[in-house]
């Protein structure tokens, strides 16, 4: 070889290596994204409960200590309510959750014509897809924003419930609460950790019924 391609030759396998490198980054922190399927649950009276156009993107937590990651959750959760008790709910009767009314699936009936929530059960090293109540924390994000974002501690072998946002239903109609890139930092966990949305709707008067609908569990990383 001569002096002059030696130079060419190991500046073009330094930048090979460069390019190898900046490749194999841009793989291990890509975002996993899971489009998921669509449920709906019937209930009497022409009750229905509907999770539709559910997106999770997972991605490692800006940390790198490998015990965090963030996701950012959409969802359109429909209500279609046309025959109830009209009544409003009672004014001092907010969200209770789980750590309060264990089984209550993060939001107990405030006495109104109906409740409506949605969230996320989220499990670290357990599997949450046939679970259907329990859970050991309720989370709300503290400005309410749909956009906005919330941080879950998570230890090996618990299981959270999330709550993204709820409304208190007077009457008959179609409710709606829709959330786009919601961001849920989930922190503590070193191991597998998954998640699945919920969404509960509770009626009140003689009708009583409590509905839940569950999506497609996905993995959190």
């Amino acid at each position: 070889m001569s002096p002059a391609a030696r130079p060419a030759r190991l500046l073009f396998a330094a930048l090979s290596a460069v390019a190898l490198g900046t490749l194999l980054a841009t793989e291990a922190h890509a975002d996993t994204v899971a489009r998921l399927p669509n449920v709906s649950e019937p209930g009497d009276s022409g009750l229905r409960l509907s999770i539709t156009q559910q997106v999770a993107r997972v991605s490692p937590s800006l940390a790198a200590n490998g015990a965090g990651r963030v996701a950012w959750l959409s969802a359109h959760v429909t209500v279609n309510a046309p025959h109830l008790t009209a009544k409003a709910a009672d004014p001092n009767n907010g969200p209770l959750g789980e750590s309060t009314l264990p089984g209550s699936n993060g939001t107990a009936w405030t006495g109104g014509a109906a409740t409506f929530s949605v969230g996320y059960i989220i499990g670290c090293q357990v599997g949450v897809g046939s679970l259907s109540i329990g859970g050991s924390t309720t989370l709300s994000s503290s400005s309410g924003a749909l956009t906005g974002s919330l941080s879950v501690p998570l230890t090996p072998g618990a299981v959270n419930y999330v709550l993204i946002d709820y409304k208190n239903i007077a009457k008959s109609g179609n409710y709606v609460i829709d959330y786009r890139d919601f961001q849920v930092n989930i922190e503590g966990c070193g191991g597998y950790a998954q998640a699945r949305a919920y969404a509960v709707v509770e009626t009140g008067g003689s009708d009583h019924q409590k509905i839940e609908a569950y999506g497609q569990p996905f993995s959190v990383g």
